[in-house]
């Protein structure tokens, strides 16, 4: 079963969060549907948009917070023609590991830059194409480093260039997306995360009932 009209739902959060693994458990039970699911992610998505991941992301990088921001806005635009966009007009449902929220979180809300800015740069990079619905994996940014660096290798040296922030940085990420969801309450839907990835994963699917069944793609 394929809908007419493609959807596209982001998964947001801070690092550690569970975003990766929601992801693809969300294609999963989106499948069961009968619905066809394309999972992708931001920075990256496609193949000259990994590579702007791969300078992002390494942590040998120093990079001033404005050329980051349009090194993330030029990801995403290759994305959105190579990925989002094709799939969209398909009638696919595509799932997308962060995206525009996640750019006024880290480089609005933590960097300083212009809010209004990023807005407009983003309707730019995705030609003003909106998430349908959002899910918005709270996590205490503590826990989730923690989290996140025990994945790689156990300490700080070991992530990437953004899970090596200060942790006033990472806690400013998070007030970004608390604002975000109060702001569009409609869209982005805020679960808190548990240790336990199926009742995380419980929660998501509710939100997921109630948005596919008002949109009448299965009951």
């Amino acid at each position: 079963m394929t809908t007419k009209k493609g959807f596209l739902i982001t998964i947001e959060g801070c690092e550690g969060c569970g975003k990766t693994t929601q992801s693809e458990m969300l294609k999963q039970y989106l499948e069961s549907k009968g619905l066809t699911v394309i999972l992708t992610r931001e920075p990256g998505g496609s193949g000259v948009a990994e590579q702007i991941r791969n300078i992002l992301l390494n942590p040998k990088n120093t990079i001033s917070p404005f050329c980051e921001l349009m090194l993330y806005e030029a990801s995403r635009t290759q994305h959105l023609q190579e990925v989002i966009k094709p799939n969209l007009e398909k009638g696919y449902v595509v799932i997308c590991d962060r995206f525009t929220d996640s750019t006024l979180a880290y480089q609005g809300y933590a960097r300083g830059i212009d809010k209004d800015t990023i807005k407009k740069l983003n309707d730019i990079a995705t030609e003003s194409i909106k998430p349908d619905l959002t899910i918005y994996l709270d996590i205490n940014p503590s826990a989730g480093i923690k989290k996140a660096t025990t994945v790689n290798k156990g300490s700080l040296t070991g992530g990437d260039r953004i899970e090596r922030e200060s942790i006033s940085f990472h806690n400013k990420v998070r007030k970004g997306f608390l604002e975000l969801a109060k702001k569009y309450p409609n869209r982005i839907k805020k679960i808190k995360t548990s240790k336990i990835v199926k009742k995380t994963q419980k929660q998501i699917n509710i939100e997921i009932d109630k948005f596919f069944k008002k949109k009448k793609i299965y009951v």
